[in-house]
């Protein structure tokens, strides 16, 4: 399997947020929760799909393999634990959202797990 590209992630993030809502996942509910087209959601699709990180027939619904949750559950997590740091330490939610989108792609672990012990501290208290 390729390395994943931050473009893979978000796609990844995105099917676990659509599927959380107990909905069947297509290309065009991807598609408007990013803000692409659906061109772009195929392309993407069918890379997911070659790495076996999802199932999908054409024009059939999507649906992730285990690593592909897996994988994406992490993103996901990155992404709230950061945004939740960055609400704490005062940054507005617009920002917040915008910088945690970024954040969660380039953090290295270490540092990933320094800031889940520290948040961990801060909500103990």
């Amino acid at each position: 399997m390729k390395i994943l590209t931050k473009s893979n992630e978000d796609y990844l993030e995105a099917i676990i947020i659509l599927s959380q809502k107990g909905q069947k996942v297509k290309s065009v509910d991807v598609a408007r929760l990013l803000g692409v087209s659906k061109p772009a959601v195929n392309k993407a699709m069918n890379e997911l799909k070659e790495n076996m990180l999802i199932e999908k027939d054409n024009y059939g619904d999507i649906e992730l393999t285990e690593r592909g949750r897996a994988l994406g559950n992490q993103v996901y997590q990155k992404h709230l634990l950061i945004k939740s740091f960055l609400l704490k330490i005062g940054v507005s939610e617009e920002i917040a959202s915008t910088d945690c989108c970024l954040i969660e792609h380039v953090i290295s672990e270490e540092t990933y797990r320094a800031l889940v012990k520290l948040m961990k501290e801060v909500l103990d208290k």
